[in-house]
């Protein structure tokens, strides 16, 4: 928890307590449902939920903006964004049930009420968001053909609707044919962690 208070101090009573519910939660499912290597479970503050905060820091929400996380896994960066941002709504999605067991579950217990879960491939999905984040689940080309239709034209934050992905490595090659219009931000330049300092987000209007 000591992590997420140092980047995010103004935290109320009950994002404090949700996120402290966090982890126990993840431990306790992914003992049942693996959704995180059980190796890399001890590091579920860093590398998972402030890793899901770091779009925080490409764009703060404003009210009422609507966020499909796809690919969410056991729930990031979804879960984590929806703590943080209580007056947005966030909608997760994913193709394994087992995933999405935990998600729901997780977000149940921990009194997160502005989140619902559906296992649902992406071409499937046919609602109209403000924007769409995901974290490293698949190349952006193919993501952008698959959530494109889900891009709502009313705009209601500062920066245009569209999507911010969490990357890591080297990204030129995939980033070639968004060039002018890709917006490539080291995670570094927020966290000082060693973790971060190949991390990326990249944020891309559609």
């Amino acid at each position: 928890m000591d992590i997420i208070r140092k980047y995010f101090p103004r935290l109320t009573e009950t994002q404090e307590q949700q996120f402290a519910a966090l982890g126990v939660l993840y431990p306790e499912w992914n003992a049942k449902i693996n959704v995180i290597s059980r190796k890399d479970i001890d590091n579920l503050y860093e590398h998972h939920i402030l890793h899901s905060l770091a779009i925080a820091r490409v764009l703060r929400f404003a009210p009422g903006t609507t966020v499909l996380d796809v690919g969410t896994g056991g729930g990031f960066p979804g879960i984590p964004l929806a703590v943080l941002f209580p007056e947005c709504r966030f909608t997760l999605i994913d193709s394994i049930g087992k995933k999405i067991r935990v998600a729901t579950e997780v977000a149940i217990a921990a009194g997160i009420e502005n989140v619902s879960c559906r296992q649902l491939r992406a071409e499937e999905e046919k609602g109209q968001y403000d924007f769409v984040v995901s974290r490293a689940v698949m190349p952006l080309n193919e993501l952008v053909r698959l959530v494109g239709k889900n891009i709502s034209h009313e705009q209601h934050n500062a920066l245009p609707n569209g999507l911010i992905c969490l990357k890591g490595g080297e990204l030129q090659t995939e980033l070639q044919p968004f060039r002018r219009k890709a917006e490539l931000i080291s995670l570094s330049d927020f966290f000082t962690e060693e973790y971060f300092r190949t991390k990326k987000a990249v944020y891309l209007p559609l």
